[in-house]
């Protein structure tokens, strides 16, 4: 099981130092999402002021863009960084793309495979030369001249991770995918029951094996070196458990527990901003489903013993802080140990 690590930065310069600690402190991956900033310029940065780390994007958001303006930039990315890049995708709800991104929204699973084909026809065409000649219900790509063409590169083969929560896009993961991004909001019941064999079908689908997939997630985690501390920790994952828990994309993780009556209270209280009383519908029970709890020196042995099987790298659910390197690089050990 790998420790990888999230990137969290107000900007570019920001992202630098980050980039270089993170890779000191020994991490297999830093990943950028897409929240306030834009997931691949800070991994231009670090591509370049980095030799091992790998760098990757958990997530950015696919129908914000096109198969072929992706296709640009994880090519450049691959190059720049020598084969360390890995393009992590996410559809989003339809609500943001079509109001924050100001794009069209369709069925998400069969457009997100056809822009998933689209950029490997697309690859395939700087690599080899070969004539582009995609044709789908969603994307139609049949130019690509010399003069845009930027041309082979050592790295062609680009991992693809997509990031799924429902069955399609889970089986969508096992049928086309290097791996799956599982939402942070799991339970280790929802994904034995729910998320595993959605992608084992697109495995056997495809005729691929669990080897062919990595399963990569961000885990809540409470923890610290002082009961202070993870008290702390504590309520703030109970705030973050109850946020997530109120999103109807989320619904079925809570039912599948028999809390969908906590979700529809928690819904109501987020339609009308009642934030502050939310995280006191987590309980106790529901919050050790969500959270992994272990004293700092403990985390790294029950996080693997929870997830083993079931996961193949995970994420902490906490910003990097260069300053506490030492507490970051023990947990990379254990983890490599």
């Amino acid at each position: 099981m790998k420790l990888d690590v999230a990137l969290m930065t107000t900007g570019l310069r920001e992202a630098l130092a980050l980039a270089q600690a993170a890779e000191a402190v020994g991490f297999d991956t830093l990943w950028a999402s897409e929240t306030q900033h834009d997931p691949f310029l800070p991994l231009a940065v670090a591509a370049v002021h980095t030799e091992r780390i790998g760098l990757g994007t958990a997530i950015a958001v696919a129908f914000a863009r096109n198969p072929t303006s992706l296709a640009y930039l994880a090519w450049d990315l691959q190059a720049a960084s020598r084969g360390r890049f890995t393009l992590g995708l996410g559809t989003q709800v339809q609500a943001h793309i079509e109001r924050r991104f100001g794009m069209p929204w369709g069925p998400p699973a069969p457009r997100l495979r056809e822009m998933i084909l689209a950029m490997r026809a697309v690859w395939d065409s700087w690599q080899h030369g070969s004539r582009l000649n995609f044709r789908g219900e969603h994307y139609k790509l049949t130019l690509m001249s010399p003069f845009f063409s930027p041309g082979p590169i050592e790295h062609p083969h680009i991992p693809i991770y997509i990031a799924g929560v429902n069955e399609l896009m889970c089986q969508l993961a096992g049928e086309l995918c290097q791996g799956l991004h599982v939402h942070p909001f799991h339970t280790t019941r929802y994904l034995r029951e729910i998320i595993l064999p959605a992608v084992q079908r697109g495995l056997a689908q495809a005729g691929r094996s669990r080897a062919d997939i990595s399963l990569s997630s961000s885990v809540f985690v409470i923890t610290g070196e002082s009961s202070r501390e993870m008290a702390q920790m504590r309520e703030e994952a109970r705030r973050q458990v109850a946020f997530y828990a109120s999103t109807p994309t989320y619904s079925r993780v809570m039912e599948l527990h028999g809390w969908g009556g906590e979700r529809e209270r928690l819904s109501s209280l987020a339609a009308r901003q009642r934030w502050e009383e939310m995280p006191g519908l987590i309980t106790d029970e529901m919050l050790v489903q969500f959270a992994v709890e272990a004293p700092a020196d403990e985390l790294p042995q029950v996080v693997q013993q929870r997830y083993r099987g079931l996961l193949d790298r995970v994420t902490f659910y906490l910003p990097f802080d260069p300053a506490r390197s030492a507490l970051w690089r023990r947990w990379v050990e254990a983890f490599a140990r």
